[in-house]
């Protein structure tokens, strides 16, 4: 799923007021906190994506299907000796939350590459708008996104008799699923800005989503991987956040085991977004 931006729009989601101290040449005397930068962008995605309401939809409709497809052709697994869930919907309804926002955060670095296309992005950086805003918006927009979708999911799981054991585990599930989008839509951005082309991008971003995803707990339990899968999944920040979710969704929730798993995947969030916030200063420095 690509992201969507607005075809030149005239101000670019730039406050006025900023973009007329830049035009003045008061610099960095006149520059606009983050924080009303990251929300004045964040509206410009958000804006993009009413304006395509098909692409909500398909984008939802897309999340849904798996989990009612995925759920109805492995439902039989249960039964093999050593999977350990009784109820493969309850089993599979976190693996989908996860997967759905893995492979929606992958496609993140498209509005970067859009807007270096449509001369946008030279724009941005002529005015006095921080990296971190720019780089912030599409964080917090592929955060809201991944929130919608996951929630949608989580209740078409319930509708299909999951039992998520209370309100802790789906709360926790849902923050797990936006540190995994935040870590895959930062490595995505800075992919783009490496690569700069949407070709180069869709082949390395399809490249990397479906080997991880079956290279983790998503579908099939631990125990029944081969022996080489599972000292991959370790490695894993799909895996990391399905078991992180499962460990606090299911009964008997295992705090323990989560925990580390929802640490990495924050120490990665911040690795992931330094590292976009470097390519962001390479390209421009290119400029």
């Amino acid at each position: 799923m690509t992201q969507l931006v607005p075809a030149d729009e005239p101000a670019m989601g730039i406050p006025a007021a900023a973009a007329e101290t830049e035009h003045r040449g008061g610099g960095g005397a006149g520059r606009v906190p983050a924080g009303p930068q990251v929300a004045t962008l964040l509206a410009r995605h958000v804006r993009a994506l009413l304006r395509q309401p098909a692409y909500l939809a398909i984008s939802l409709v897309q999340a849904v299907v798996w989990l009612p497809l995925f759920g109805s052709l492995f439902r039989r697994v249960t039964g093999i000796p050593g999977f350990g869930e009784s109820s493969y919907f309850s089993y599979l309804t976190p693996g989908v939350v996860m997967m759905s926002a893995f492979f929606s955060a992958g496609w993140a670095g498209m509005a970067f590459v859009q807007d270096m296309e449509r001369g946008v992005m030279d724009r941005l950086l002529a005015a006095p708008v921080s990296r971190f805003s720019v780089v912030g918006a599409g964080l917090a927009y592929q955060a809201l996104l991944t929130t919608v979708q996951s929630v949608v999911i989580l209740l078409l799981g319930w509708a299909l008799g999951a039992d998520y054991h209370g309100v802790t585990g789906p709360l926790v599930l849902l923050l797990t699923a936006i540190l995994l989008s935040t870590v895959v839509a930062a490595l995505s951005m800075a992919l783009a800005l490496v690569l700069r082309t949407e070709e180069a991008l869709i082949a390395a971003t399809n490249f990397l989503a479906l080997p991880l995803a079956f290279l983790s707990t998503a579908m099939m339990s631990r125990d029944l991987l081969p022996g080489w899968i599972r000292r991959i999944t370790y490695g894993n920040p799909l895996d990391w956040a399905v078991t992180a979710a499962r460990a606090v969704v299911a009964g008997g929730t295992d705090w323990a085991q989560a925990g580390w798993r929802v640490g990495a995947l924050a120490a990665a969030t911040a690795v992931a977004t330094g590292l976009t916030l470097r390519a962001f200063r390479t390209y421009q420095r290119s400029l």
